[in-house]
C-alpha cells in the first residue's frame, strides 16, 4: 500500500498536474487551430478564404448572427485563443472563449447528440479543466504571477 500511496502522490502532485495542463492547453488549441487553418487562404495568416462566407451562409445558417460578422469572429478567435493557450497566457479566459464557441457550434450548427459526444464534449471537458485549474506551472500566467507577486512583496 505504501508504494501505491507514493505513486499516487507523485501523479497527483504539482509537476504532474502542470504537465497535464500543458497537454490540455495544446490539445484544445490544436482543435481550434486546425479549424482556423481551413478558414484562411493558404500561405496567409489572417486573409479569410471567401468560400467561408458561402459555407457559413449555407451550411451554418442556424447561427444567430449575420455571416459577415460570424466568419471573421470565428476565424480570428480560432487564431488568437489557441496561441494564447499554447503560451499559457490568459489561459482561463481563452479556454472559456473556446468553450463558448463550442456551445454555439453545438446549439446552432450541429445540434445533435453524435456531434456533442464526438467533438463538443471533448472541447468542453478540456476547457473546463483549464478554466478550473488554470495554465499550470509551465505557463506565462504562472511566470507573470510569480513576477508580480515578487514585486508586490
Amino acid at each position: 500500500m505504501n508504494l501505491w500511496q507514493r505513486l499516487t502522490g507523485i501523479l497527483s502532485g504539482t509537476i504532474a498536474e502542470s504537465i497535464a495542463q500543458l497537454f490540455a492547453r495544446i490539445a484544445l488549441a490544436g482543435i481550434f487551430w486546425r479549424s482556423y487553418k481551413t478558414k484562411v487562404v493558404d500561405g496567409t495568416w489572417l486573409q479569410i478564404d471567401e468560400t467561408q462566407y458561402f459555407i457559413f451562409e449555407n451550411e451554418f445558417s442556424g447561427l444567430p448572427i449575420p455571416t459577415d460578422l460570424a466568419v471573421p469572429l470565428a476565424t480570428y478567435s480560432e487564431f488568437l485563443f489557441p496561441i494564447l493557450l499554447v503560451l499559457g497566457l490568459f489561459t482561463r479566459f481563452s479556454a472559456l472563449a473556446l468553450m463558448g464557441m463550442a456551445v454555439v457550434i453545438q446549439l446552432f450548427v450541429f445540434p445533435d447528440a453524435a456531434h456533442f459526444f464526438g467533438w463538443a464534449i471533448t472541447v468542453l471537458a478540456l476547457g473546463a479543466f483549464l478554466v478550473s485549474r488554470g495554465g499550470g506551472l509551465i505557463s506565462l500566467d504562472a511566470i507573470l504571477g510569480r513576477i508580480t507577486a515578487s514585486k508586490a512583496g
